[in-house]
C-alpha cells in the first residue's frame, strides 16, 4: 500500500510544482484550481481512475531549514473512484530518517505518521476524519520529524483557509 501513496504523494507534489511555475500548462493537464482560500488553496484533476480533489499548504515556517530542502506540502485528499476522502499527505522537502516515525500536532491533539523518503501519512488511516476535523478547527499544524541526516525537523503550517479549502473539495469531489 505505500508503493501506491508515494506513487500519489509525487503526482500531488509534481501537479503542485507545475501548477505553481506553468498555469497555463496545467490547464492543459486537467488540473484545476477550484480556488485560494487564505493560505491553502484547493484543486481538481482527473488522474488514471477518476477525479481527484485535493488542498495544500506550504509551510509558514521550517527550523531548521536542512540542507537541500525543497518544496514542502501538506495535503487533504479525496479519491471518490476509490472510496477515500480526507487522506493526509505531507511531502516534506526532506528525507526523512528510514524507519522512522513522525508526528503531527494540532491543539494538543498529536497524530502519528509514518514516512518514506520524502514523504509521510497517517500511521493509523482511520483517523483520517479526526485529523481533518482538527485542522478545520485549529489554527497552526506542527509536523516534527527527522531527516535523514538525524536532525530533528519542525515544519509549521498555518490553518487559516484549510476550512474553506476543505469544503470546496468537498463539493468538487
Amino acid at each position: 500500500m505505500r508503493p501506491k501513496f508515494l506513487m500519489l504523494s509525487r503526482l500531488l507534489a509534481a501537479a503542485a510544482v507545475f501548477l505553481v511555475l506553468l498555469p497555463a500548462a496545467a490547464s492543459a493537464q486537467q488540473v484545476r484550481l477550484i480556488g485560494d482560500f487564505r493560505d491553502w488553496s484547493a484543486y481538481s484533476a482527473l488522474d488514471g481512475v477518476g477525479n481527484i480533489c485535493f488542498a495544500l499548504a506550504k509551510p509558514v515556517e521550517v527550523v531548521p531549514q536542512p540542507d537541500g530542502f525543497t518544496a514542502a506540502y501538506i495535503y487533504l485528499t479525496h479519491r471518490p473512484a476509490e472510496s477515500v476522502s480526507n487522506e493526509i499527505n505531507l511531502v516534506a522537502g526532506f528525507a526523512f530518517a528510514p524507519d522512522t516515525p513522525a508526528t503531527l500536532s494540532i491543539s494538543g491533539e498529536t497524530f502519528d505518521l509514518f514516512t518514506e523518503s520524502d514523504a509521510a501519512w497517517l500511521l493509523d488511516p482511520a483517523r483520517a476524519d479526526g485529523l481533518a476535523s482538527a485542522m478545520r478547527a485549529g489554527t497552526t499544524l506542527v509536523m516534527e520529524g527527522t531527516s535523514d541526516k538525524g536532525i530533528k525537523i519542525r515544519e509549521t503550517f498555518s490553518l487559516s483557509g484549510a476550512t474553506a479549502a476543505s469544503r470546496a473539495i468537498d463539493g468538487e469531489c
